[in-house]
């Protein structure tokens, strides 16, 4: 999966993204630092490995990761070619999902291209041009199918039903994500208000909580979900290690860094969860959607597995927390045998059987 970072120039980007993937981006406080995107591969946070890697000792642990890429700042106009926006916006269809970085910090040193601290104006700066881009990328595809509906073309009906939703929709200021319409109905159409997003507000050290509390419920009436971080604190966190860092985040009473969080998050915002394997070899942490069925998640590790699917013996990760061992989940009856139907959970540990 590919998390696009997104949001006005100086709102903290580069600083998230480097913070988040050890990286060097340009972080400065001049518009376009980024032009180019930065891409970096990031391990998923879960505890739930640590645990299992206790109880089965293997040789390795591996952890299921996520790509993001820095996307350079957006402006007002990016839909018409402001500030290389033509670019800028090839970028973020490109990817999965939409992590918007929301400026909150308070910082006389830092320019704000729009002269000051709004988050509301800056949000809906970046979801208009969003909606822009997408009403000029319809009118080309409306063109190309009105006539074959005309003509009689009854696929081609459809589809025009549903471009006139999605063009109704974004002309009333609503992105496609917020229609209701069909997921699928819509995919062919590589619309940007489609795409899943997660909302980070970059505060002071010392936040104010009302600009906090005003932020989350205003990203609460989008219909998406927020994360909250400090940029300049994160960027800290990140450069310590092992004891240090652990030690550095207890004095600011803090049991997840914000980057932590940020990370699960974009990963829930994709709709996916995480299945495990465990043997001697390894433990690792396999990606899968919400609701795949166990010959995919089977698929996640190698096609083979899915074809020639048999079983899985499958026990949740809660139970061997709990009682310690597979033994002891055999004597409670707690390792189970599932078939092709089986949906695979977030923290089900898997053992799958298939023909070669």
């Amino acid at each position: 999966m590919e998390i696009g970072i997104v949001g006005l120039p100086n709102v903290g980007k580069s600083t998230i993204f480097n913070a988040l993937t050890s990286g060097n981006a340009a972080a400065s406080n001049y518009p376009f630092t980024t032009i180019e995107p930065n891409v970096g591969v990031v391990a998923v946070p879960d505890a739930r490995l640590g645990r299992l890697t206790e109880l089965c000792k293997p040789h390795k642990t591996v952890p299921t990761s996520c790509r993001f890429v820095d996307i350079a700042g957006l402006v007002k106009g990016a839909s018409q070619g402001e500030g290389l926006g033509n670019k800028f916006l090839a970028n973020i269809r490109e990817v999965d999902a939409v992590l918007h970085m929301v400026r909150l910090f308070k910082d006389p040193d830092v320019v704000h291209t729009m002269g000051s601290v709004d988050y509301r104006r800056d949000i809906e700066v970046i979801e208009t041009e969003l909606m822009l881009a997408d009403l000029a990328s319809l009118e080309k595809q409306f063109e190309k199918v009105s006539g074959k509906a005309k003509s009689g073309d009854k696929a081609a009906r459809e589809v025009l039903g549903v471009l006139e939703a999605l063009k109704a929709g974004l002309s009333a200021g609503k992105p496609a994500r917020a229609l209701g319409l069909d997921p699928k109905a819509i995919t062919e159409f590589a619309l940007l208000t489609a795409k899943p997003v997660l909302f980070v507000g970059n505060t002071d050290e010392a936040p104010e909580p009302g600009v906090i509390a005003g932020f989350q419920d205003y990203v609460r009436t989008l219909g998406s979900g927020s994360v909250v971080l400090c940029g300049k604190l994160e960027s800290e966190i990140a450069e310590l290690a092992g004891e240090d860092r652990a030690l550095f985040m207890k004095d600011l009473g803090m049991e997840r860094s914000g980057l932590e969080t940020v990370i699960v998050g974009a990963y829930r915002t994709l709709g996916l969860c995480s299945y495990f394997t465990c043997g001697e070899t390894e433990v690792r942490a396999w990606t899968i959607p919400i609701g795949c069925k166990a010959p995919q998640a089977a698929g996640v590790i190698h096609s083979d597995f899915e074809k020639g699917f048999i079983r899985a013996d499958v026990y949740a990760y809660a139970d061997i927390d709990r009682l310690g061992s597979e033994a002891a989940l055999r004597e409670k009856g707690l390792l189970r045998s599932e078939g092709k139907e089986y949906t695979v959970k977030d923290g089900d540990v898997c053992h799958f059987k298939f023909s070669s």
